[in-house]
C-alpha cells in the first residue's frame, strides 16, 4: 500500500493572502518507518533526550516562534532543508496543488485542490499497476487540523459518484486524519506545503529550490505539481 502524506498551507478564506496550497509525499508502507527515523535525527538535534518533543513545522521554524525561538536562525534553516533533502524523488515523491485564489475563484480552494491531489494519487497507483505491474491501493493521511468534514465528503462522493475526470479506482479508505505531534511525516509534508507557500506567496525559493524535481514524474511528463497561479 501507498500512503500520500498530506498537509496544506495558506487560508482557503480572506484576502490577506493570495495563495492555497495542498501537498503530499507518496511513501510505500514499508518506507514509512525508516524515513520517520531520518527526521527524528533532525529533531533529536534540538533535544537530544526527548526528540518527540520537537515537531518540525515550517512556520514557527522560520519564523522562530515558541520552542524555536532561541534556536539560532541558521540552524532552524538547516533543519527545515535537511528535512527537504530527505525527500528523493524515486521512493518519495511529491504530489502537490497549487492555487491562487483569485484565479479559480467563486471556487472553493480545498475543493479544488484537493480533487488536484487525490486524482494525481490515483493515477500514479494506476501507472504503478500498468507499467510497473506493481498492484497498489492508497490512502491520504492529513494532519487532523485540516479540513476534515468538507474533505471526508469530497472523498466519499469522488468515490461513489465520481469525480470531473472520472472515478477514483486505486483508494482503500476515505481520508484518514491523524495529529501532527504524532506522526513525522505529516510534518514534512507540512515542510512542503510550506516551502511552495513561500516560493508562490513570498518569492521565496531558498527551499523549493530542494525539492524542485522531487514531484511525480513520468514518460517525460511532470505529473506530481498542478498550479492554477
Amino acid at each position: 500500500m501507498f500512503l500520500l502524506y498530506a498537509d496544506e498551507s495558506g487560508t482557503p478564506g480572506g484576502s490577506d493572502q493570495e495563495h492555497f496550497i495542498l501537498a503530499g509525499i507518496t511513501v510505500f508502507e514499508r518506507k514509512a518507518h525508516w524515513l520517520s527515523l531520518e527526521l527524528d535525527k533532525i529533531a533529536s538535534r534540538f533535544n537530544p533526550q526527548e526528540p518527540n518533543s520537537v515537531e518540525l513545522h515550517g512556520a514557527p521554524m522560520l519564523a522562530g516562534r515558541k520552542f524555536w525561538r532561541k534556536v539560532p536562525k541558521e540552524d532552524r534553516l538547516t533543519a527545515i532543508k535537511d528535512a527537504l533533502k530527505l525527500i528523493d524523488g524515486r521512493h518519495y515523491r511529491i504530489i502537490a496543488s497549487v492555487v491562487k485564489k483569485s484565479t479559480i475563484s467563486p471556487e472553493d480552494p480545498v475543493h479544488y485542490t484537493f480533487q488536484q491531489l487525490i486524482t494525481r494519487f490515483d493515477h500514479f497507483l494506476s501507472r504503478e499497476h500498468f507499467h510497473f505491474n506493481n498492484t497498489q491501493r492508497g490512502v491520504v493521511i492529513f494532519d487532523k487540523s485540516s479540513k476534515e468534514a468538507p474533505i471526508q465528503a469530497l472523498a466519499t462522493s469522488f468515490k461513489v459518484d465520481g469525480h470531473e475526470w472520472g472515478n477514483l479506482r486505486n483508494m482503500a479508505e476515505v481520508p484518514v486524519f491523524v495529529d501532527s505531534e504524532a506522526t513525522r511525516l505529516i510534518q514534512l509534508a507540512d515542510l512542503v506545503a510550506y516551502a511552495l507557500f513561500r516560493k508562490f506567496e513570498k518569492g521565496d525559493t531558498q527551499f523549493s529550490d530542494i525539492i524542485e524535481r522531487k514531484f511525480d514524474y513520468f514518460g517525460g511528463v511532470q505529473h506530481g505539481l498542478h498550479t492554477a497561479v
